[in-house]
């Protein structure tokens, strides 16, 4: 009688040491940091001149012209992919606005998912959203901010270092070759690609700072910044996508009247790609 009341007590301790130990791993911990390597995303140009300059600023006149005239916006030395190089500026986000990129999730899971460039649209002006990123926000859910954003006349603007992670999207995933690849890194806020995402915005032109579908497009200049940019990386094509894409939340449409297609030939020719015809 003996023996098997201490069977019993035996088991209810083995039983509750299992489920202690489950509990603890579903529980949010802390996610371990992570050091990507960073090669394989754009960086600043170590050949330009490292200086901290304003936001860029455009008033309200040459907007509307960009906006009237998307294709004459040139940018000096673009005859050939390997001399075009466009003006660039560093105004970087407040720190609130970013964070690091982890090695495993909420859960202590490890996450392997290889790099993606999410593209994305200002919907309002470029200063605007740089003042947005610029400014301290003490609540997670309003936290935001891109790696990248190209103005209208194509002036690249870094914002958040490429080893980190900016938040650029909120609930979301990419659907590619491996399935859906989504990662949970706060036990309050929806899953999403940010730990594994590079964002790059397109200032949006005047006549599209409203929620209609479409607009009157992104200027060449922004489209030659945008691929010289991106050549710089090692992600391919298959791991370029938008925000539109990439959302779950049904309220995301950017980058609106984007040509794939233009993108895509500038970004082939820039890195050196010959297509079949």
């Amino acid at each position: 009688m003996e023996i098997s009341v201490w069977k019993t007590r035996a088991l209810l301790i083995f039983l509750l040491s299992l489920c202690v130990a489950v509990a603890l791993s579903l529980s949010p911990q802390t996610p371990q940091l992570q050091q990507i390597d960073a090669s394989v995303l754009p960086a600043i140009p170590v050949s330009y001149e490292e200086t901290i300059v304003p936001p860029l600023k455009v008033t309200q006149r040459q907007e509307q012209q960009n906006a009237n005239s998307p294709n004459e916006i040139q940018v000096a030395n673009t005859a050939t992919a390997t001399s075009y190089k466009p003006r660039y500026q560093i105004a970087w986000a407040h720190p609130l606005n970013y964070g690091d990129r982890f090695a495993t999730d909420i859960y202590g899971k490890p996450v392997y998912n290889k790099p993606i460039i999410v593209l994305h649209e200002t919907v309002y002006s470029a200063a605007s959203a740089i003042n947005t990123f610029r400014t301290p926000h003490q609540q997670d859910d309003k936290q935001v901010s891109y790696h990248t954003l190209i103005g209208l006349d194509g002036t690249v603007i870094y914002i958040v270092p490429p080893e980190k992670r900016a938040f650029g999207a909120a609930n979301s995933v990419f659907i590619g070759s491996h399935g859906a690849e989504t990662v949970k890194t706060h036990p309050n806020l929806a899953s999403s690609v940010n730990n594994f995402a590079y964002h790059v915005s397109l200032e949006t032109p005047v006549d599209g700072r409203d929620r209609d579908r479409r607009h009157s497009g992104y200027t060449q200049a922004q489209y030659k910044s945008l691929a010289w940019l991106i050549a710089q990386s090692k992600v391919p094509d298959a791991r370029i996508t938008t925000h539109k894409a990439v959302d779950r939340s049904g309220s995301r449409s950017d980058p609106r009247s984007f040509d794939r297609r233009k993108f895509l030939s500038l970004l082939h020719a820039y890195r050196g790609i010959t297509r079949k015809s």
